[in-house]
């Protein structure tokens, strides 16, 4: 019997083309749209230095973009990535206070490609050769106001989450 095509789950092609994220590094969140209706809602950490596209800035790009990589599906929570590779290491409360300025980069990673060339895409201004990515950031860190280098900090649960409702391709454009 041939399969109904009204009961096969979405692409992930058709997953991307419906869902649409928007950053806003004035109110520090992230805002997950599926056919233009807001469906989820999170509080984010973007850069201290504000929004900015230059190599070596520290500033979060703005603009359009896409997830060109997700990472990590499969990581326990607090699992800990540096090149985008799982150490085997876990960001318990112990191991964050014997590091605490380290740039923790936790449990999932969507890489964004920037969209707008000369604005967030080739040259000094490419947000993927600046390896700019929305990733977990140990609980002790605050979310909500900015303190990253230039990444999307989220907090391990709502990225865990938010991993799992989105696909390569989808959409994000990170405003003021």
């Amino acid at each position: 019997m041939a399969e109904d095509p009204a009961q096969r789950a979405p692409s992930t092609t058709a997953v991307a083309a419906a869902r649409r994220v928007v950053v806003s590094l004035s109110e520090q969140s992230l805002h997950l749209l599926d056919s233009g209706v807001t469906i989820a809602v999170y509080p984010v950490s973007t850069a201290v230095n504000g929004g900015g596209e230059r190599e070596g800035s520290y500033k979060t790009p703005r603009g359009r973009h896409a997830i060109c990589e997700k990472i990590g599906g499969d990581a326990p929570r607090g699992a800990v990535f540096v090149g985008r590779c799982a150490t085997g290491e876990s960001c318990t409360r112990s191991a964050y206070a014997a590091a605490p300025s380290r740039d923790w980069i936790l449990s999932r990673i969507l890489w964004l490609e920037g969209l707008e060339e000369g604005i967030n895409r080739g040259g000094d201004v490419d947000s993927r050769s600046r390896y700019i990515y929305i990733h977990g950031t140990p609980d002790e860190e605050p979310i909500g106001v900015a303190r990253s280098h230039g990444c999307v900090r989220m907090r391990n649960d709502d990225v865990i989450a938010f991993f799992d409702m989105v696909a390569v391709g989808t959409e994000v454009e990170i405003v003021e």
